[in-house]
């Protein structure tokens, strides 16, 4: 396949006019999920330089998006999407084989054409799936694409969960022992949210990624997406958790617990809320997120091993870089 083979009027960049076409496209989607929806990236601003494309048919129809950005510490790399854990092209289903093939040559030669050398690719895992979608990942290795990271995430198939460590069962004995009680309320977000601040900054010296007017913002588009679990002491807020639903997954974004909830084990049944959360919407996966850092070059094992007790194994998030 050569890039001349590539009708270039059928890979264009974003456009304003495209939100309600793109954000329609991701809700019929084989490999899509709200993350990638216009309406969910539009709360960066102008954070990024957006760098976003488009895929249509001979009918002027949207059959694919390419969500991306410029990397700000890079300006010679294009990435898919650096405000988003994981990016790729997203479709319909009618991106297969060499029609997918010849998709990212198009990609790869419009990006070139814009005077960028490097394309960084962030591959949707297949837990987000809803159908089979991994010909993006064929067409990487046929143009040569390297994979420059690998992190990992621990997931529950709530169809065949693992082994529950007795520690887990232990740990929800003693939280209800406590009088720990669990709600699903929004309401609770301002509390929670002063928790995980102040948990992320004496740990980690850093804050959360999203305000608390960003979350607060982006639950108001998605409240059906975007959920709160506190678990309380009396009426006191001691722990909790921010989960995405996203497709066949339920993801844990935000977890933390005051000093009396970690000493009440208050994150066992928040944690196992959420697992039930999964199996009532009907997805088949939970995910505790990844444990890696540096692009998977360091496992932070304690943190890793925490998620898998809870019956989890394994799923990779896999970085590539193509040269342009």
């Amino acid at each position: 396949m050569t890039v001349q083979s590539v009708r270039t009027s059928n890979i264009r960049a974003y456009e304003a006019r495209d939100a309600a076409a793109w954000d329609q496209l991701i809700r019929q989607s084989a490999n899509g999920t709200f993350l990638h929806t216009q309406q969910f990236l539009s709360y960066h601003g102008d954070r990024f330089a957006d760098r976003s494309l488009v895929v249509t048919d001979d009918h002027d129809r949207i059959v694919g998006v390419f969500p991306a950005a410029e990397v700000s510490a890079d300006p010679a790399a294009v990435s898919s999407h650096p405000g988003l854990t994981y990016g790729g092209v997203v479709h319909d289903g009618s991106l297969y084989g060499g029609v997918m093939l010849r998709t990212m040559e198009g990609i790869a030669a419009l990006y070139r054409s814009m005077g960028y050398s490097r394309l960084h690719y962030k591959a949707v895992p297949y837990i987000y799936w809803t159908a089979p979608a991994a010909d993006d990942l064929y067409a990487l290795f046929r143009l040569g694409a390297t994979r420059y990271g690998c992190d990992m995430a621990a997931v529950i198939d709530l169809s065949r969960r693992g082994k529950v460590r007795s520690l887990r069962q232990r740990g929800r004995k003693r939280a209800l022992a406590a009088g720990v009680r669990i709600a699903d309320d929004w309401a609770d977000i301002a509390a929670y949210w002063r928790i995980l601040e102040q948990n992320l900054s004496a740990r980690h010296d850093s804050c959360p990624t999203h305000s608390l007017a960003e979350i607060e913002y982006l639950h108001e588009r998605f409240p059906d997406e975007i959920l709160l679990v506190v678990a309380k002491i009396d009426d006191e807020v001691v722990g909790g958790c921010v989960f995405f639903a996203a497709g066949p997954a339920v993801h844990m974004q935000y977890a933390a617990t005051t000093e009396q909830g970690r000493t009440t084990a208050a994150a066992d049944p928040v944690l196992e809320r959420g697992i039930a959360i999964a199996g009532e919407r009907g997805c088949r996966y939970f995910t505790f997120g990844t444990s890696t850092y540096g692009l998977g070059e360091g496992l932070n094992e304690p943190q890793y091993w925490f998620k898998v007790s809870f019956g989890a194994g394994g799923v990779t998030h896999d970085h590539y870089e193509l040269a342009l």
